[in-house]
């Protein structure tokens, strides 16, 4: 589907059982879908083979790219299994977690927990909160391998749900064993982002990094901030990181709901000011589960996400589970639009608001300074690995970026990039001059520039080679689609 006004938020959207019907992938793909998810913590890996496979031709047959982003399970700690199905929990009553490897099957008064390092990282006191926090256990005492609670918010419990300490501060490694098993699969599958859940350090980042580098993936490392551990290091978490995805869910549950919107702002800021794209997630539409239309709350949480600046927004169980994923993001897709056309951010171009340590920063300092006064048609960056047309989307004006790039991954990669609309463009000279025209001829051939529009055009000295960009040209659209220099402002 195609927008009369340039959408310039991404959507991110999980695939699951109800994305395999038939016809529904190529449909959530041209009802505005950039980047699909691959949710490793559910199916097999044959089942993550045949989404990839299904995406890469669903993409070809829409006409257009599309990234995959592989999301690690991550050590997420649960309960284990009731004998005789889900328990009612009532206020103030004895419940124990069982942290033994042959613990029996739960009952109304104890559960086994998979994680069997809690008892070393909780003391009398600590408030323990289970299935994203609608039931709470109050610890009173502490006997290995056992923990001894008082229930302190009543409610059903059912198998396999997850546990949080309230504040954070459990140990327990960011990747586990089936993780890296996974970092291999998203390797071999060719994923364009990998996503690492719970980080609470930059070394996790580091960690994942060189595990998909020796299995020979290149993709993006994405970091998802859902622990309170991570947030004091939030800054080294962001700069280890390609990508930033605030995971609202488990966050929301560690630090407090009332804690999580200006923590969110925060993150989005960070993330912008240090040139790393960011992705909202966790029950942006919810409701669109099972109903046809999103609630008025759901709109404003997508609508102030985009106005603060998010790059990407993400669809979870919506199109995984949902009943009718295409219409979640034709919601998603409205509600950008939207936002978009009733707000214009402002963005301070000035060096202490952004770092300038490279020519490439530079060049991307002054292009946008320059749009924010000429109101150019559209800004040209003519580039390798995508690191220039990143730098130029972390500044916030509503003028498109194409980013004309010969490397499939590098164009998949910027998928995530606000106002970014990567091009297949190959370089068939090394002549900038050359290429500078190359490349606007080739923009007005799909229909993207009209004779007269101007441009802002970035590029190297040396075409075809990755770094370097050190150029900005401001040019005019030829009756031919040939680029001039403009002799009047």
């Amino acid at each position: 589907m195609t927008d009369t006004q340039l959408r310039r938020t991404k959507i991110l959207a999980t695939l699951g059982p109800a994305t395999d019907a038939p016809g529904m992938l190529v449909s959530i793909l041209e009802s505005g879908v950039d980047v699909v998810r691959l949710n490793l913590s559910h199916g097999t890996p044959d089942d993550h083979r045949e989404r990839a496979a299904a995406v890469r031709a669903a993409a070809e047959k829409v006409g257009r790219e599309v990234g995959i982003l592989a999301d690690l399970q991550g050590p997420k700690i649960r309960i284990e299994k009731f004998a005789d199905g889900p328990v009612q929990l009532q206020a103030g009553a004895s419940f124990t977690l069982d942290c033994r490897d042959d613990a029996p099957d739960g009952d109304q008064t104890r559960v086994g927990c998979s994680y069997l390092g809690l008892p070393n990282d909780v003391e009398p006191g600590d408030i323990l909160l289970l299935d994203d926090g609608l039931v709470a256990l109050e610890v009173e005492k502490v006997e290995a391998p056992q923990i001894h609670c008082k229930v302190s918010v009543p409610g059903k419990l059912s198998n396999r749900k997850g546990l949080n300490r309230q504040g954070g501060g459990l140990s327990v490694d960011a990747l586990s064993d089936k993780d890296k098993a996974d970092i291999k699969l998203a390797a071999e599958l060719g994923a364009d982002f990998l996503a690492v859940s719970f980080v609470r350090t930059a070394q996790d980042m580091h960690n994942a990094r060189r595990l998909l580098r020796e299995a020979g993936g290149e993709a993006a490392l994405v970091s998802k901030i859902e622990r309170a551990d991570a947030i004091p290091v939030l800054g080294e978490i962001i700069d280890a990181s390609d990508v930033v995805m605030v995971a609202r869910g488990d966050l929301g549950v560690e630090i407090g709901d009332a804690e999580l919107p200006g923590l969110q702002k925060k993150i989005i800021r960070e993330s912008l000011q240090r040139n790393r794209a960011v992705i909202t997630a966790t029950q942006m539409l919810q409701s669109m589960v099972e109903a046809p239309i999103p609630t008025r709350a759901e709109v404003l949480d997508v609508a102030n996400a985009v106005i603060d600046g998010t790059d990407t927004v993400m669809l979870s169980q919506e199109t995984a589970a949902g009943a009718h994923p295409d219409t979640a993001v034709q919601a998603m897709r409205r509600i950008c639009l939207g936002a978009e056309r009733q707000f214009e951010p402002h963005d301070e171009l000035t060096a202490t608001a952004h770092q300038l340590d490279r020519a490439d920063q530079a060049i991307a300092l002054a292009t946008m300074f320059l749009a924010g006064r000429l109101k150019p048609r559209a800004i040209i960056s003519l580039t390798e690995s995508g690191a220039t047309a990143q730098w130029l989307s972390r500044y916030r004006f509503s003028v498109p970026i194409y980013a004309l790039s010969p490397s499939a991954s590098a164009r998949r990669r910027m998928l995530l990039l606000r106002d970014v609309r990567p091009v297949a463009f190959q370089h068939d000279t090394t002549d900038p001059v050359q290429s500078a025209r190359a490349a606007v001829q080739h923009l007005f051939e799909l229909g993207k520039l009209a004779e007269g529009d101007r441009v802002l055009l970035t590029h190297g000295d040396n075409i075809g080679r990755f770094g370097g960009t050190n150029t900005l040209k401001l040019l005019q659209v030829g009756a031919d689609g040939i680029a001039d220099s403009l002799r009047h402002l």
